[in-house]
């Protein structure tokens, strides 16, 4: 048996969209919209039903006819994404990508959730879907941390109502930590954790606090740090730093149970 016919050999079947995401193209919740828009083929046969189950060692599954299969080796990346580019694989338009700062990648790897056009920071990017999954599902609420400046000085019913939550169009957010790191005489820069990941959170809780924010820099993603990579460069994760991020998502989870009791 050849190295890359083992991890088929030893995986059990599987739900479709579990499987395309294992493989590393996109989350569960992107490859059940291509299986619903008929993108996905089993064995030359359109699949449109979302509880498909396919068995990795014998069947064949084509996603707009490019034949999928699951990587022989896991990869995590943190890169330091800079302002004014997507977080995403590709752009119609043209726009810049996270994915052109991965220069002398040769595995193919996905975005771990979003950071804004504008903002900065750590951004993870795997070809791990099961992993993938679980950092970005709000069950495990991993927490993520980011600087941001904001306009004017806040006062202390302003942060009180950030760190209790803020009513958006999809209901309350979940109490965020915030601690106020440095002041100016127009802005102020916070720290703050998020354990949620709702769209543009941070400005959109900012705006309904009448503090516009100015910048968002994210600086850590669960216990992974940003620290002193560059601007624009990546690195692999340890096979300890995984090992971290995955014990986070089962802590979290355990947490979630034990309040819950």
């Amino acid at each position: 048996m050849s190295d890359d016919q083992k991890p088929k050999a030893s995986l059990p079947p599987m739900r479709l969209h579990k499987f395309i995401a294992q493989a590393g193209l996109a989350s569960r919740r992107t490859a059940e919209r291509w299986i619903a828009a008929g993108r996905v083929r089993v064995n030359g046969v359109v699949m449109t039903k979302l509880g498909t189950t396919v068995d990795p060692r014998r069947d064949e599954v084509r996603v707009d006819g490019r034949v999928v299969e699951l990587p022989s080796s896991q990869e995590v990346i943190l890169l330091h994404k800079p302002r004014w580019c997507l977080t995403t694989v590709r752009d119609p338009r043209g726009r810049p990508t996270v994915m052109d700062y991965l220069q002398g990648l040769s595995t193919r790897v996905f975005p771990v959730g979003r950071l804004d056009w504008d903002a900065s920071g750590a951004l993870l990017l795997t070809n791990d879907g099961e992993l993938a999954n679980r950092l970005m599902h709000p069950r495990y609420g991993v927490p993520k941390v980011y600087r941001v400046e904001v306009q004017g000085v806040p006062t202390g019913d302003q942060l009180d109502a950030w760190r209790r939550g803020v009513r958006l169009k999809e209901g309350v957010t979940a109490p965020a930590e915030v601690e106020v790191v440095r002041r100016f005489a127009t802005s102020t820069w916070l720290v703050v954790t998020l354990h949620q990941g709702w769209y543009r959170q941070i400005k959109r809780m900012g705006h309904a606090l009448e503090l516009p924010v100015l910048n968002i820099h994210r600086i850590a993603y669960g216990p992974i740090r940003l620290g002193r990579l560059p601007v624009g460069q990546w690195r692999r994760l340890s096979q300890q730093e995984v090992s971290r991020l995955r014990q986070v998502v089962m802590g979290a989870l355990e947490n979630r149970r034990v309040h819950n009791v």
